[in-house]
């Protein structure tokens, strides 16, 4: 240490440190005597796309880093939230540690941990020391996304979980920027909007050919571990009818499509003049809803947001806004869309309403209803008019 350098000390060090939560992990492999190795670690990040890079830190006291190096490769295990327990006991000095571990093997042959949230299959690329710790750089050559779902985490020093119950999208393409500015600005009301119906509460926004899903608020009363934020989803009727129902009647041709049959156009029609006239849009529960809420929630596990073909003809089937909610159409209502207009008029982004409380009756359904139309009113009068 240079003379005059401050003395950090240990206890300071992790205390400040650990306002930075991170990740948990186990680094898996198997060991020399054939028996399987790994520790738990809080310092894994990725560190290049070309070639794929990953790297993690283990202390150079630890007893297992060396039969993990040994095997020249290893698999990255992601652990869920529900994993807690998994993580104690690999941290354990047990020698005998993965006797209560159910695990399989990864294509190079390391043990993948039942329940990870994902894997990431490596050979070892380089090891450098590091003060007290080695720099282990992994070559990546498979990773999967294995049970999906939310990961363990470890902040001030004990383990938790990350409850999403408010997420933004990414602006990856720089196409929202303009309406991410305005869901920021309105995420305080789809908080507590959500929390107040014990609902989830999503913005989307139309772009081009698409409706993107940008933010939520909320938690889903459902067990649903993947968030639906960033999914692109065709914008095809019925589906994007909370835009279409205020757009010229150019517009709205476009999206019903030419190939459309004059009865399904008019049905179609029909149903956009209820939104306006309504103030919003509704899905109603069905077969088709179920499939599609399923396809949704599986490109969702596989990290994928470009949606598929299997998507745009899921949505042909979907029953949404009925002429009239009532009594026979009112409890079948899942979800409700409402837009938030600019000063001119135009539909800048949507607030769905979903997983709230099964409706029982049409009075139910327009009480949401009435209250989410309260919501998007204050915040199409909040928009700047430049």
């Amino acid at each position: 240490m240079a003379e005059g350098q401050p003395v950090i000390e240990p206890t300071q060090y992790r205390q400040v440190l650990g306002q930075y939560p991170t990740g948990v992990c186990v680094v898996t492999s198997m060991g020399p005597d054939g028996n399987p190795a790994g520790m738990v670690v809080g310092s894994f990040t990725s560190v290049s796309l070309d070639p794929p890079l990953v790297a993690f830190f283990p202390d150079r006291g630890s007893s297992s880093w060396p039969k993990v190096a040994a095997s020249g490769r290893f698999c990255v295990n992601i652990l869920s939230a529900e994993q807690e327990e998994v993580c104690r006991t690999l941290a354990s000095k047990n020698p005998d540690k993965f006797a209560t571990i159910s695990f399989s093997h990864s294509p190079l042959g390391s043990p993948i941990i039942d329940g990870s949230v994902a894997w990431i299959d490596c050979e070892s690329h380089s090891v450098s020391e590091a003060g007290d710790h080695f720099f282990v750089l992994g070559l990546v050559r498979q990773l999967e996304i294995a049970e999906g779902g939310l990961p363990l985490l470890f902040f001030q020093g004990g383990y938790g979980r990350f409850a999403p119950s408010s997420l933004a999208a990414s602006n990856q393409s720089g196409l929202l920027t303009a309406q991410l500015r305005l869901v920021d600005r309105a995420r305080p009301q789809m908080e507590a909007l959500a929390k107040e119906l014990s609902a989830v509460c999503v913005a989307s926004a139309q772009i081009d050919k698409e409706v993107v899903i940008i933010a939520s608020a909320g938690q889903a009363r459902a067990h649903s571990p993947a968030t639906l934020v960033g999914q692109h989803l065709p914008f095809a009727p019925p589906t994007g009818s909370v835009f279409a129902a205020w757009m010229d009647e150019a517009s709205i041709s476009q999206w019903i499509g030419a190939s459309v049959s004059a009865e399904r156009a008019e049905k179609v029609r029909a149903a956009l003049k209820s939104v306006r006239d309504r103030g919003f849009s509704v899905g109603l529960v069905s077969d088709a809803q179920r499939a599609f809420a399923a396809k949704l929630h599986e490109l969702a596990q596989t990290a994928n947001v470009a949606g598929t073909p299997d998507l745009a003809e899921l949505i042909k089937d979907l029953d949404y806004d009925p002429q009239a909610i009532d009594e026979t159409s009112g409890p079948a209502v899942r979800l409700i869309s409402a837009p938030v207009f600019d000063a001119n008029g135009r539909v800048v982004y949507a607030l769905t309403l979903h997983d709230f409380r099964r409706p029982t009756s049409a009075e139910d359904v327009n009480l949401l209803a009435s209250r989410l139309r309260r919501t998007v009113a204050d915040l199409s009068d909040s928009l700047p008019t430049s």
